[in-house]
Order: structure tokens, then sequence, then C-alpha cells
């Protein structure tokens, strides 16, 4: 059976991610585990991205974790990753031997121009990746 790593932005609505998921276990039997990267904002990105964890990826975890149940049919799990996002596929599928993986990417340009080669990394790794676009949400 085909293991699948969905990797969210903690911003990510879901919707577009959910129909990813939906679109993906139609095609065949498969497991989800949804991988939300930890966020550290203001200095703790440089000082101490790692300690600075995980209440906005718990928070994001807990919103979609249903959207993805009922996207897949079956329960998906969930882990939080490192907040930088490479490393934390790289230790997902080290750890447990995803084959594919669906990547949410924002439209935004600069998302884009900072995330440009994260697909190619993944396949790198020996993952087959889908990336699906989400709207950029407008600063706060």
């Amino acid at each position: 059976m085909n293991r699948v790593l969905v990797v969210a932005d903690p911003a990510d609505p879901g919707a577009v991610l959910a129909d990813a998921v939906r679109a993906r276990a139609r095609r065949g039997a498969c497991t989800f585990t949804l991988l939300v990267p930890a966020v550290a904002h203001g200095l703790h990105r440089v000082v101490d991205p790692e300690d600075a964890c995980c209440e906005e990826a718990a928070t994001a975890i807990g919103r979609l974790v249903p959207q993805l149940e009922a996207a897949a049919g079956a329960p998906v799990a969930s882990r939080i990753g490192s907040h930088e996002v490479l490393a934390a596929v790289e230790d997902a599928v080290n750890a447990e031997r995803f084959t594919e993986a669906i990547v949410s990417a924002s439209t935004s340009r600069m998302a884009r121009w900072l995330h440009v080669d994260l697909a190619r990394k993944i396949a790198a790794l020996g993952v087959a990746v889908t990336t699906v676009r989400v709207e950029a949400r407008a600063a706060a």
C-alpha cells in the first residue's frame, strides 16, 4: 500500500488540499499522513526556531485533519515537523518511507520564489510529488 505524505502550510485553509487528497484516494489504496512544519516568528526564527515550536502547527493539524479524513474516507495520521520544510519532509520520509507527497504551495510571488525548488528537492528523495496551489491570504 502506498504511503502519502501531505505537506501543509499552517495557514493553509485546507479546501484545495482536501480536493487533492480526495483525488488521490480515488486512484487506489493508500494511507495519508499530514505534516505541518513548526512555525517560528520574529527573532525565534534566527535564535531558537526549534524552541518556538508547535502551537500554531498543532492548531493547523486540529483544523486540517477532519477535512482530510472526510476527503480520504479514512483516518489521517499527523505530525509536526521542523520549521524548515525540506528538513521536515526529509525526516518524515526517512522515518516512514513515504512513496508519494502532496505539497500545498502558496500562489503568492514571494512564496513561489522562496520555495521554487521544493517539489524538485522532494522528488530527489525518491518520492512522487503532486503540488497543489493555494491562494495566498492577504497580509494582516
